[in-house]
């Protein structure tokens, strides 16, 4: 049983258009990502994301729809499984809502088109024409409310009519602009590849009949004219409106013009050529045209006599390779890209400018896990969380390839470094006077001393030697300002009250019997320290320390934490050391309000708590640290201080000590310092966990400054720094800018580096330059160390660092890499090479080995000390025995293999048409023996496999093109021998983007983990994956739980859950995903209201409001691992 949960959401782009979506009188920016649109709106600096939402399938299709009675326009939609549906904008929810419910337009006996699905609306608003197969064209009619229109019709879409045509190969099509003397109907031209392989154009007329009740009418596309006297290279249409009318054709050494009146074409050749990709009108004389380089032109068609007279077109710029332009107004313009960031430009008389990056990480050609939050070597039971790994990616295509470094999670950027600093023991952050809105004191306390540091408004700092007459001899407890201008100091020895007007103490207290001060905590009223750990004491601010209330705890009840809070002012919360309790105390006369017992384990007890609001419109929440790294948290009623709702989470395996930020109102976020350090906050009515980017955090504390706004001071164990947090989780990225593909990631922990391939390209007067490299990269600074050039126009296939027997037999560490190059001189024939690199003390690549081979090597993997080697039909082991490669032994495939994956002795090989084998690896048992490779397993569907890996004993997981994913099992019990070499799918999915690449992880189950993490995944969109097995005990519950949220829950267009999750491929299709769980649609059960939370768990026979809780928590820990 199998789980799969998003971690990167998709980042190419490939359509984008501007529509009156959200208001009537305001254009905004419509972007798919895959399964996911996204709203942008538009300022003058760029474009902002106002709203995203998941549909259920990939986007093919993007149009706008305007009917008469609607204020705002309609989105129109098309998926990749052939269904359409239309949305609108509810002003009120401010959602998306269905105005058109799917209509599935699948057609298993017609072949889908081989080129992109297209949809065009014609210029009189009256039809919309689909072209979703060769040979077919679907026309739509666009109905408005009107005089026989009933309100069900009004704003919708009229019934489907498909149409055949005899032009199969279709490049480009459009709708013309109609003249003021054309004939009724639209016209729609296409331009076509015909069965000669010459470019044809032909203009059809569109005749349609709408048909009466449960009749769709009919529509036929009449020839008008054609011509095929067009360029090779002609690749897109583009309709001219008037005054010129007509069409316009780009090919890659001309723009070519037809005149709609005579017919006359009009050519003007390049300056160079280029392959125009996408093109977006800025008005009816003007274009933006995109090419495959990343050039940016703009056309101009010089109009004379209400006719074109020529065109000019000129280089404007360099961008990302563009897959869809769309034009934003003043100069805007945003390029959607596939293959690299996504822009938002503005064109100027000089040309352009980039004013705003949306990062993309597509197509992620391969990636290597870097670190599992650097736990290795180590033993923990917490909570697994994507967000403590490091993932590295290869990303992008030529000039927009990189290496890209993703980890998900609290972002903090650095704003300065005080310097170094050991063994800070906690932070404080005060004003030196009270009428100043910022901080400007930074205290850190150690263990003997306090340093106090001022700063300027402008960021400058000076550290003082005196401070109001502070005592800067010991480290201090707390430190705060306090009403009056006033500052409160508590050290271990007193508390001193101070006057920042005279720097003079107003009021001291000292133990009388010399107790230490163990523990402190105040706000605004009131102090309450913990003296001996065994007494706790009141102090009323207001009243120079006035001691209000002290009460004796015996010693089998030392306080061990303790807090007062600002939002409940009338409490205070205890952690007691030998009870393993926490105790809500009244602030007054420290009375036990209520008390809860942590733990039955007297180790385990509470080490910090906080009390604070987390979430808007709901109960203060009350956190505790526990010894052993769990973080139990609950709901504080503010009226009786009744505690409810418990739940708990491990973040580590030592206890954490929480530390509250600002947020915005009242709101607050908790810091909590541990191992992994996270930050807890309230986010869609949850309090989410999520692991912070720094690195060995000892302390922090808000430090909001003139010249660092809302930024915290953190220390670490050797020095003290200012930054900005995040405040909720994000995914962040950092790239190493490439220039080039980088077509394989190897890493390497002992080098700390990278070994990446790259196929740079490059257009030299013409001519298409291809060049690849195999370069070292340094880990830490992310640079490039040294790189070897390979032979021209051969392309690097695999790499991997591998662990290898040198002569000697001992284990060297080194890269091997695996390449295709074509062979001129043996009548084209594709040979490769595979080599195998070390790394020199100087962290330069040396070659050690080198093997031509009789085929690409596509993939390779090491298994006991010698290199797997996938070739052109045929799998082969080497040893390496420098400067040679010995060939040990060989197994023949049924076509071509591109993946490997190896556990223990067994291979699992992926190939190109006939899915996986398994074969097992023998050495020889015998001097003088031969090694072997045997066949033992087969899944003998058709599937053309991309990736394979293996995740659990006799299991493997492989993808395919077509964007499936399935759970192989070798059924090792069979009763036959043949059903013992039988793969039997035992999960099965449609993911909807085609993976590029699968790596395996380890992760220790912890004895209540529901599901295991297994492997990631990353897609050619940009998406990175989480895939993990569902322990036994959870299988069912998570099964009937996907069934009950998916039929409660609506997508978009109102499209089943199954039929998008349902496998497909070209030879068979399912009706619904078979035992795999989509974790983001389990975690919508956390988006229902509690009504519909109880209904689902009452279906599912959990009858209680416990189970109800349960089922939560549940899935609130399934939602944290990603």
């Amino acid at each position: 049983m199998a789980y799969l949960a998003p971690i990167h959401r998709p980042s190419s782009v490939r359509h984008a258009l501007r529509i009156r979506l959200l208001q009537p009188d305001a254009e905004c920016l419509v972007v798919a990502k895959a399964n996911r649109l996204e709203i942008y709106s538009q300022h003058d600096d760029g474009i902002t994301l106002s709203y995203t939402k998941a549909l259920y399938g990939k986007v093919t299709m993007l149009e706008r729809l305007q009917f008469a009675q609607s204020p705002t326009e309609h989105l129109f939609v098309g998926t990749d499984r052939f269904m359409y549906f239309t949305l609108s904008w509810d002003s009120e929810s401010q959602q998306l809502c269905t105005q058109k419910t799917y209509i599935d337009q699948s057609d298993k006996t017609s072949r889908d088109s081989q080129n992109q699905d297209r949809c065009h609306v014609d210029p009189t608003k009256q039809f919309m024409a689909l072209q979703l197969y060769d040979g077919i064209v679907t026309i739509i009619p666009l109905i408005g409310k009107g005089k026989k229109k009933g309100p069900s019709e009004a704003f919708s879409l009229g019934e489907p009519v498909p149409t055949r045509i005899k032009e199969f190969f279709v490049r480009s099509s459009c709708f013309l602009y109609p003249t003021e003397t054309d004939e009724p109907g639209p016209r729609l031209a296409i331009l076509y590849e015909d069965n000669h392989q010459k470019v044809c154009l032909s203009i059809k007329r569109l005749e349609h009949s709408p048909g009466g009740a449960g009749d769709p009418g009919s529509a036929i596309l009449a020839d008008l004219t054609a011509r095929d006297d067009l360029e090779l290279g002609a690749s897109n249409l583009i309709p001219v409106p008037a005054p010129a009318y007509g069409l316009l054709i780009l090919t890659e050494s001309t723009i070519a013009f037809i005149d709609d009146a005579t017919g006359e074409l009009t050519n003007k050749p390049l300056d160079e050529p280029a392959i125009f990709v996408t093109w977006a009108a800025i008005d009816a004389q003007r274009w933006l045209l995109a090419d495959d380089y990343g050039r940016l032109f703009l056309l101009i068609l010089v109009i004379g006599n209400h006719k074109a007279k020529t065109f000019e077109i000129n280089m404007i710029g360099n961008t990302s390779r563009a897959s869809v332009l769309v034009y934003l107004g003043n100069g805007l313009v945003f390029v959607g890209s596939h293959q690299g960031d996504s822009q938002v430009v503005r064109i100027h008389e000089g040309g352009i400018v980039i004013v705003q990056n949306l990062p993309n990480i597509a197509p992620i050609l391969d990636f290597t896990v870097m670190d599992m939050g650097n736990r290795s070597g180590e033993t923990h039971s917490n909570e697994y969380a994507s967000g403590q790994a490091r993932i590295v990616t290869g990303s992008g295509a030529f000039q927009d390839g990189s290496l890209r470094s993703i980890r998900s999670g609290v972002g903090m950027e650095e704003q300065g470094l005080l310097g170094e600093m050991n063994h800070i023991s906690d932070l404080f952050s005060l004003t030196s006077s009270g009428g100043r809105a910022h901080s400007d004191i930074l205290a850190a306390s150690f263990v003997d001393e306090t340093r106090v540091f001022r700063f300027s408004p402008e960021g400058e700092v000076e550290e003082l030697e005196d401070f109001m007459g502070m005592s800067l001899f010991e480290g201090s407890l707390w430190l705060s300002n306090i009403a009056g201008n006033r500052l409160l100091q508590v050290t271990s020895s007193r508390v001193t009250i101070l006057d920042l007007d005279s720097g003079m103490a107003t009021a001291e207290w000292s133990a009388e019997d010399a107790s230490p001060i163990t523990v402190a905590s105040a706000n605004e009223e009131y102090l309450v320290i913990s003296t001996g750990g065994s007494e706790a004491i009141i102090f009323d601010l207001s009243r120079d320390l006035h001691i209000t209330a002290r009460r004796a705890f015996s010693q089998e009840r030392q306080i061990s934490c303790m807090h007062v809070p600002k939002i409940c002012p009338d409490i205070c919360v205890v952690g007691f050391w030998q009870s393993a309790s926490i105790a809500i105390l009244s602030i007054r006369n420290l009375e036990t309000l209520r008390k809860v017992v942590m733990s039955g384990d007297a180790v385990n007890v509470p080490r910090s708590v906080a009390l604070t609001q987390l979430i808007v419109n709901e109960a203060p929440t009350l956190l505790v640290a526990m010894a052993n790294g769990e973080i139990v948290t609950f709901s504080v009623s503010p009226t009786n201080f009744e505690l409810g709702s418990r739940k708990a989470t491990i973040l580590g395996t030592q206890g954490a000590t929480f530390k509250i930020l600002p947020r915005d109102g009242e709101l607050s976020n908790v810091f909590a310092i541990c191992e992994h350090s996270s930050l807890i906050y309230g986010s869609e009515g949850r309090i989410l966990y999520a692991a912070v980017t720094a690195e060995e955090a000892s302390c922090v504390c808000p430090f909001d400054g003139d010249a660092y706004p809302g930024a915290i001071a953190l220390a670490t164990p050797k020095d003290l720094r200012i930054a900005l947090v995040d405040t909720e989780r994000t995914t962040h990225v950092q790239t190493l800018k490439v220039k080039a593909a980088v077509r394989r990631v190897a890493y390497s922990p002992k080098l700390k580096a990278f070994g990446i391939g790259t196929i740079y390209r490059e257009l030299k007067t013409g001519y298409e330059m291809i060049q690849s490299h195999f370069k070292l990269a340094d880990e830490v600074m992310f640079k490039e160390l040294d790189s070897h050039t390979l032979y021209s126009d051969e392309l690097v296939e695999s790499c991997i660092r591998a662990d290898l027997r040198d002569g000697s037999g001992e284990l060297v560490e080194r890269f091997v890499v695996g390449t295709a190059y074509m062979d001129l001189e043996g009548q084209d024939v594709v040979r490769g090479r595979i080599m195998v690199f070390a790394v020199t003390p100087e962290r330069k690549l040396q070659v050690v080995s080198e093997l031509a081979t009789m085929g690409a090597c596509r993939a390779l993997d090491v298994i006991d000390g010698n290199i797997v080697a996938a070739l052109v039909k045929t799998v082969i082991i080497y040893s390496l025995d420098a400067p040679n490669l010995t060939k040990l032994a060989t197994y023949r495939t049924s076509t071509a293999p591109i993946a490997l994956s190896i556990s223990g002795s067994e291979i699992a090989i992926a190939d190109l048409m006939k899915s996986v084998s398994i074969v097992t690896y023998t050495r020889p048992t015998h001097p003088g023996g031969s090694h072997s490779l045997v066949e033992v397993a087969r899944h003998f569907q058709t599937a053309w496999a991309t990736a394979v890996a293996h995740v659990d004993e006799h299991t493997w997981l492989e993808s395919d093109a077509e964007g499936n994913l399935m759970v192989l099992k070798q059924n090792v019990a069979g009763v036959t021998a043949d059903d013992r070499r039988r793969l039997e799918v035992v999960s099965e999915i449609r993911l909807g983007e085609m993976v590029n690449r699968i790596r395996t992880v380890e992760v220790e189950q912890s004895g209540t983990a529901v599901v295991v993490p297994k492997a990631f995944m990353a897609t050619v969109d940009g998406s990175v994956y989480l895939f993990a097995l569902i322990t036994p005990a959870k299988q069912d519950l998570l099964m009937r739980l996907q069934q009950a949220v998916a039929a409660r829950v609506q997508s978009p267009g109102n499209v089943p859950f199954n039929a998008y999750r349902a496998f497909k491929n070209s030879v068979r299709e399912a009706e619904e995903p078979f035992r795999f769980v989509d974790g983001e649609l389990i975690e919508k059960f956390l988006d229902c209201p509690a009504t519909l939370q109880e209904s689902i768990c009452t279906e599912l026979g959990l009858q209680e409001q416990a189970d109800v809780e349960e089922m939560r928590t549940m899935v609130e820990g399934l939602r944290r691992i990603h």
